[in-house]
């Protein structure tokens, strides 16, 4: 190597006859006058006892950082870009960032194992095996949701991302599905699930229904976001935008509806909580849009998708049994109504689906599009 590469310092640290660490290319005690060992012409000039071994070294030495700054080239572990104890720096991060990613998608896919597992306890030991469990087992799914939105809402003791809109009218849903299926039997599952397992899921999920809501109203009202909740505010006090989905529907469900428990006020209720389940999402999806940076809270998005999962399952029923939701002059009309109102629900949510998938998938939050979906997500 030349005289201006040294072993420890390159450019300007060794030149022939500079003293200190970083001298000539030559081994130590040895080489052509003008270019020594380790600090000119050998241990501090001719010999080992010529300038000192400790001789003045310039101000900005071989390993200071300021040094590799102004050369260029850095001392060892200093340059002008990356040293080794950046680089490290970095290495830490990455690990750790892959650390957290890691630790998240261990959460999603015990959440989910957890679901999952306490559906086949279910399916095996308290139904029939029937076909019908699909009713079941979309309850079981909804109801999950909604604990899944209480954990969010009592541990972060916030309410943000929720909308209270859709709170209101899923517990319309409930209350109202629950005094058709305790009086009567015409809409309950065909299996075992149905004596008494639908009705307590369908209890629960009132329960956390209403939990979530009192959550969102009383205590974190502060961090409830109701400049986003704003679907259907038109004409009517701030709040109460959902009377424009509540409403319509429930004329819908007055003119059309399946005579299953002989019984108007009975049949009625069902269809009306049939019906309105299939829009009483909309706000949420409606808030999930009008939020600027698209950014939806994992817990939150876990609750949607659960809702959507149930509603999956009920879809795939009632594809199967829609025929069976005939009026009292055996019109299927009312079949022909639910279903085009459930899928219609899940043509809401395909953007919404598409991007859980890719959030869960790569443990990161999920992000929305400002636009998208029909509008609505």
């Amino acid at each position: 190597m030349s005289a201006q590469t040294g072993p420890y310092g390159r450019h300007g640290f060794s030149q022939p006859g500079a003293d200190g660490y970083g001298g000539g290319a030559s081994p130590p005690g040895g080489g052509a006058p003008g270019s020594g060992g380790y600090g000119g012409a050998g241990y501090g000039g001719a010999g080992y006892g010529g300038a000192s071994y400790a001789a003045p070294s310039p101000p900005m030495g071989a390993y200071s950082r300021s040094n590799a700054n102004t050369s260029g080239v850095g001392g060892y572990g200093a340059g002008p870009t990356t040293g080794y104890g950046q680089a490290d720096d970095e290495d830490k991060s990455k690990k750790g960032k892959k650390s957290l990613a890691l630790q998240a998608l261990n959460k999603n896919v015990i959440i989910w194992a957890g679901f999952f597992t306490t559906s086949m306890f279910i399916y095996y030991f308290l139904s029939g095996g029937d076909f019908s469990f699909l009713m079941t087992y979309g309850a079981l799914s909804r109801m999950f949701g909604f604990g899944i939105l209480n954990v969010k809402t009592f541990t972060s003791k916030r309410a943000t991302g929720v909308s209270v809109k859709s709170l209101q009218l899923y517990s319309v849903v409930f209350f109202f599905r629950l005094t058709s299926i305790f009086r009567h039997e015409g809409y309950l599952p065909y299996d075992k699930s149905g004596d008494w397992l639908y009705h307590v899921i369908e209890f629960l999920a009132l329960v956390f229904t209403t939990t979530a809501l009192y959550g969102c109203m009383i205590p974190f009202k502060s961090t409830y976001q109701a400049n986003l909740d704003r679907f259907g505010e038109m004409g009517v006090p701030p709040g109460l935008g959902a009377v424009y989905l509540a409403v319509p529907v429930l004329i819908l469900a007055t003119l059309i509806h399946p005579s299953l428990n002989s019984d108007w006020m009975s049949d009625v209720a069902w269809t009306y909580s049939m019906y309105l389940e299939s829009v009483a999402l909309i706000p949420q999806l409606f808030m999930f849009q009008k939020q600027e940076s698209g950014v939806v809270e994992l817990l939150t998005a876990h609750f949607v998708a659960a809702l959507g999962f149930g509603r999956i399952m009920e879809f795939l029923f009632w594809i199967y049994s829609y025929h069976e939701l005939a009026t009292s002059s055996g019109s299927t009309m009312p079949g022909y109504v639910a279903l085009f109102a459930q899928f219609i629900q899940l043509v809401l949510m395909l953007d919404f689906f598409w991007y859980y998938y890719i959030a869960v998938k790569n443990a990161t939050p999920l992000v929305l599009p400002s636009n998208a979906g029909m509008g609505i997500v």
